[in-house]
């Protein structure tokens, strides 16, 4: 029993790592001295020089709200490069519908006017109502001055798949978009709120996470994906002790009982 009860705990924190890691990279690298980081190719090339990296990508994460006829929701979206994210991260095999080549730039055709491509979370798609090819309006908090006052800033993007992790807060309340779209429609010129990696162990995270401290320094800051989900792991483990120590205690009762019989 007891030994079958802490396999079902292991089992579902490493279940649950999984999905969190689905989505999101190992290790996250950003500017905390401003908003965006400059000259990410430069930290893209040292990252790669640190042992146990595998792979990097730039990423650009913000929070807009999304419309569709009536429907309306507030999601973060994320900037991406397609073809580094399928390195860094499992979107490319959470993907439902379409592929992430697709989030480039569709070149213009007789049927409309160019637009940018969109990735939605399966549970986004369905509160909003919309289908593949669909066009929904995103529309930034920041607000830009006209000569008729603040307006806020609305561009039109077109659906081209959905994704699915499993985890009801990723599928409801994110999106995903190039990152030269993200640039654009920012307003953040050559600039990324980022970059994102992978590491050979995710057990040792940690440790690449403080050796890429050292080595970028001042202003660049490193965090794991232990660290940025410590509240949730540090719960699932206290979890985990506390029942060993009840298994414990019935199995002690039962060896008192047996030991008893015994004597």
């Amino acid at each position: 029993a007891l030994i079958v009860v802490i396999a079902v705990m292991s089992g579902f924190g490493k279940d649950l790592r999984d999905k969190i890691l689905g989505t999101n990279s190992h290790i996250v690298v950003t500017n905390i001295t401003r908003s965006g980081m400059d000259a990410y190719e430069s930290v893209l090339k040292r990252v790669m020089q640190i042992e146990g990296v595998k792979a990097a990508a730039p990423f650009i994460l913000n929070q807009v709200m999304l419309t569709f006829g009536g429907n309306s929701s507030g999601v973060v979206v994320r900037g991406i490069d397609p073809e580094r994210e399928a390195m860094v991260s499992d979107l490319q095999k959470n993907l439902i519908q379409g592929d992430l080549a697709m989030l480039k730039r569709r070149k213009n055709t007789s049927k409309g006017p160019r637009r940018d491509n969109i990735i939605l979370g399966k549970e986004l798609a369905q509160k909003l109502g919309v289908q593949v090819d669909d066009a929904i309006s995103m529309v930034s908090p920041a607000s830009r001055l006209t000569p008729m006052g603040l307006v806020p800033k609305i561009k039109l993007f077109q659906v081209v798949g959905f994704f699915e992790s499993g985890m009801f807060e990723y599928d409801s309340s994110l999106a995903f978009i190039s990152v030269e779209s993200a640039q654009k429609f920012f307003s953040m010129k050559k600039t990324v709120s980022g970059v994102e990696i992978r590491v050979d162990d995710i057990d040792r995270a940690d440790k690449i996470a403080e050796s890429l401290q050292e080595n970028l320094g001042f202003p660049y800051y490193a965090r794991d994906w232990m660290r940025m989900n410590k509240n949730l792991f540090s719960a699932l483990r206290l979890e985990k002790i506390v029942m060993f120590i009840i298994l414990i205690l019935i199995i002690l009762v039962a060896a008192f009982n047996i030991v008893s019989t015994l004597f």
